[in-house]
């Protein structure tokens, strides 16, 4: 799964202290970016070392779900954002570049981009506002 080429540390997540977790339970932990795309962008990462969602135990899966639901309290809290997009890349062909799962949970607001429709469809250029009609 992984060459090497993509990530040279075992997980960049786990050189952080604990001190830089913003949520943590026996199974996962969460820190903030260190490259956010938006305010309160937050990352959700398993204690183990594992690739994806896909090798996650269900209840790694699930402690991260938990740490989920405490993230966007904190984070409604702190920022009151408008929505949020969720969701982990699996593997290179998807943009992983860092070999050691984590969720992104990223706080959205209104206007932080002129047409927010189609959501995570972006990550393919061009295909993401499907309501726009076809391609030209």
């Amino acid at each position: 799964m992984n060459d090497g080429s993509l990530d040279p540390a075992p997980s960049p997540f786990l050189a952080r202290p604990a001190s830089a977790h913003v949520a943590a339970n026996a199974l996962a932990f969460a820190l903030r970016d260190a490259f956010p795309v938006s305010p309160g962008h937050t990352l959700i990462v398993p204690r183990r070392i594992v690739a994806t969602w896909f090798d996650a135990s269900r209840e790694e899966q699930h402690a991260m779900l938990d740490l989920l639901d405490e993230v966007k309290r904190a984070l409604d809290a702190e920022l009151a954002p408008d929505g949020y997009n969720v969701g982990f890349n699996a593997g290179a062909a998807a943009g992983q570049t860092v070999m050691h799962l984590h969720l992104h949970v990223i706080p959205r607001f209104l206007g932080d981009v002129s047409d927010p429709r189609g959501g995570v469809r972006h990550v393919i250029p061009g295909r993401g506002n499907y309501l726009a009609g076809p391609l030209p």
